[in-house]
């Protein structure tokens, strides 16, 4: 009983916290651009993109919860039993995008919201600033990547 309880915990953990992050940057960004629309409503999309990219980071937590709970039948049927060692792989399984998710959603946000500045001032250089924030996205790719591969390695 244990061991479903830390699973549980592992999904929240990677979805509440990707999720968090991800909420915080495009919070960042939407605020930023909703200052350069209230000047020029006809920037829209490029504010869009630079706005839209911190959300990745609740998808990727999405994805790693999703694995999880599917890992173990919680979805459906019987869940799996499981030890408490077992449920604690999952936990160590669910850091690394929980970490990068919260971390990144932040700072890509943070990216993008400067990034509007550029895209304000230099309409041209919009897609410079998008390859800025999408840098950031790359340290959330690999958690999710180390993830996956981290919960492939659990035996249930």
């Amino acid at each position: 009983m244990t061991g479903i309880i830390y699973v549980i915990f592992a999904a929240a953990l990677a979805m509440g916290l990707a999720g968090g992050g991800s909420a915080i940057g495009i919070g960042y960004a939407g605020r930023a651009a909703n200052g350069v629309l209230s000047e020029d409503p006809d920037r829209f999309g490029i504010m869009l993109i630079l706005v839209a990219l911190p959300g990745t980071q609740g998808i990727y937590g999405f994805i790693s919860a999703f694995l999880i709970i599917l890992q173990v039948d919680l979805l459906g049927g019987t869940p799996v039993e499981l030890t408490a060692v077992q449920g604690l792989q999952f936990v160590g399984a669910a850091l690394p995008i929980a970490l990068t998710g919260l971390i990144s959603g932040i700072h890509q946000g943070k990216v993008c919201a400067a990034g509007i500045g550029v895209a304000e001032k230099k309409p041209g250089d919009a897609m410079k600033a998008v390859i800025y924030g999408a840098l950031v996205e790359t340290y959330a790719v690999l958690g999710l990547v180390i993830t996956i591969f981290l919960l492939n390695g659990i035996q249930v």
